[in-house]
């Protein structure tokens, strides 16, 4: 009768097979044990602007799926890489959080230095939502429509501003497209996030600005600011009757800004699947996409391969668009 082959079990066999089981528990409970205190989601802008809402949104309830305080902490500046920045160098344990958007994506290519990468820095969650952007101005501009907006800029030259949420982010870029299809010359005016920017635009301090709708939806309703595009390729369900940029005869605008989470590089999978599991649940669910639909946003809850893949495809198609536009910043 055939033996089976016999392999000599040593003391440091025993001691291998007990280490990866130590690590095994302790792998299953870190898992468990996360959330062991309460979480904050950083917000690389001021309170008040869309990142702010929307952040608040998921903190309120995504704080009784886990068990713990979600706190929104807002760490504005440079174009949102001072938020980004803190987040990276967090403790990679699931318990800081970075709501990341767009801007990042355009910060990598805009920025010649920046303290961390945001591809290889972070670990994606999951996409919370898309939120067009429009050109909106003063109500009392006495211009009507696109047309009518760059033939008074071309009229009355010094009045050629616009504002956006800060240098590299989305915004910027649309001001500097907008610029390159209408051959006008524009001065940028950068702010720390949409709610300085919207005080300024609602006092006449400048002309224009190209914001996600969320802030600026309530004073359009209000009649103090005047929308004239959208700078999507579709018009928004929050302002149907306001045409795109297309439509308004500028080729080529199909820019809207998405936010998401992302976790600092390192972060245990297990963590980073819970919190993916809980926020796409969250924002999924009836009550949060009514919430959306309020602020003009679309609701995605994808998975972190996803929006990996989304960040991956966005960097490289916005440094082709930096590099057109000839935008760089120390």
């Amino acid at each position: 009768m055939p033996h089976a082959e016999r392999f000599p079990f040593t003391r440091r066999t025993a001691l291998q097979l007990a280490a990866l089981a130590l690590a095994s528990v302790a792998g299953a409970a870190h898992a468990q044990a996360w959330p062991s205190k309460p979480v904050s989601l950083v917000v690389p802008f001021p309170a008040g602007g869309t990142t702010d809402v929307l952040a608040r949104a998921l903190a309120e309830r995504l704080s009784p799926a886990i068990g713990q305080p979600v706190i929104v902490e807002n760490k504005p500046g440079a174009g949102a890489t001072i938020g980004a920045d803190y987040v990276a160098k967090a403790k990679a344990d699931g318990h800081t959080l970075l709501i990341g958007a767009v801007h990042h994506t355009i910060a990598s290519s805009v920025y010649k230095k920046l303290p961390y990468d945001f591809q290889k820095g972070f670990e994606p969650v999951t996409v919370i939502a898309m939120v067009p952007n429009v050109l909106v101005v003063n109500a009392n501009t006495p211009v009507k429509n696109v047309n009518e907006l760059v033939a008074l800029i071309k009229a009355q030259p010094d009045k050629g501003n616009y504002g956006s949420n800060g240098n590299g982010t989305a915004q910027h870029l649309i001001g500097t497209q907008f610029q390159n299809s209408t051959g006008i010359p524009l001065t940028h005016i950068a702010y720390k996030g949409s709610g300085p920017l919207a005080t300024d635009l609602l006092g006449n301090q400048i002309l224009m600005s190209f914001d996600t709708i969320t802030p600026v939806l309530p004073h359009i309703k209000g009649g103090k600011l005047r929308p004239l595009a959208v700078t999507t390729s579709t018009r928004s369900p929050a302002l149907p009757d306001v045409p795109t940029l297309d439509e308004a005869g500028l080729k080529g605008f199909n820019i809207g800004t998405w936010f998401g989470v992302l976790a600092p590089a390192g972060t245990p999978k297990e963590v980073t699947e819970r919190l993916s599991t809980e926020m796409v649940k969250i924002i999924h669910s009836p009550e949060f996409r009514k919430r959306m639909e309020e602020i003009g946003a679309d609701p995605i809850g994808n998975t972190p391969e996803q929006m990996a893949q989304q960040i991956k495809s966005e960097t490289e198609k916005f440094a082709k668009l930096v590099k057109e536009g000839k935008v760089s910043l120390d």
